[in-house]
């Protein structure tokens, strides 16, 4: 059994998506994020860097109990104790850390940040908000590019997939696309038609408070929760 610490975040997600279509028997803990849950003691033992998602597997390597954060090392390892949804052939396995890595590198934090600036930050400021927002489209284009004549970022279905989709298919509800992307909506409709792919979005959403605040104020303590040393204009951390 696997325990997974999520939130409904892009980064929760993929690893839910992965967990599904890999067919391991996980259990969620939920971890208000806005209530500040990632920040408590007991939490921070599985998690000292204070993020989701973590995982705790008690049936690791050699039967021993396996605690792992960041993302993109759990999605790696689900698929390396399965054996399924990562390639075999060794350039086809570069070019997936290529595309992993990518969706670590630029799509998260690119994408994180024009949500930070529109959603989180005291004052709307209009440069970083035009700089994320170009810089997603130009990611956004990127991945239309590479689609082009194929069904998958890689030859076949793989984490390369599960890893960007959530972040496409969830940001772009909010900030929808300000260019025509043909070939990124095709491939965001083809994966999100996966079963697996539609449980792993809907997991537990009724019993876990969604990041986005909607109508609530985004409040100075609410940033303190989500934000390590955040001041507010005049210098307090209370």
């Amino acid at each position: 059994m696997i325990d997974l610490y999520y939130c409904p975040t892009p980064n929760c997600q993929k690893v839910s998506i992965a967990l599904e279509e890999l067919g391991l028997p996980y259990q969620v803990h939920a971890i208000d994020i806005v209530a500040g849950d990632q920040n408590q003691p007991e939490y921070t033992k599985i998690c000292p860097n204070r993020k989701v998602p973590a995982i705790v597997d008690f049936d690791g390597p050699g039967g021993q109990r396996l605690l792992l954060w960041e993302s993109a090392a759990i999605l790696m390892y689900l698929a390396e104790k399965a054996g399924k949804l990562w390639p075999s052939d060794p350039a086809a396995q570069a070019l997936g850390r290529q595309w992993l890595f990518w969706q670590m590198s630029y799509v998260g934090p690119m994408m994180g940040q024009l949500h930070h600036f529109v959603q989180y930050a005291p004052e709307q400021l209009a440069y970083p908000i035009d700089r994320y927002t170009q810089e997603v489209e130009r990611l956004r284009g990127v991945l239309n590019q590479h689609l082009d004549g194929r069904d998958y970022i890689l030859d076949s279905y793989s984490l390369a997939d599960i890893a960007c989709l959530p972040w496409f298919k969830m940001f772009g509800f909010r900030y929808p696309n300000q260019n025509a992307y043909p070939h990124l909506d095709s491939w965001l409709d083809r994966v999100f038609e996966r079963p697996a792919a539609q449980r792993g979005f809907a997991v537990d959403l009724d019993k876990i408070r969604p990041v986005v605040l909607g109508n609530e104020p985004v409040t100075d303590e609410v940033r303190r929760h989500l934000f390590a040393n955040y001041q507010n204009n005049n210098g307090s951390t209370k």
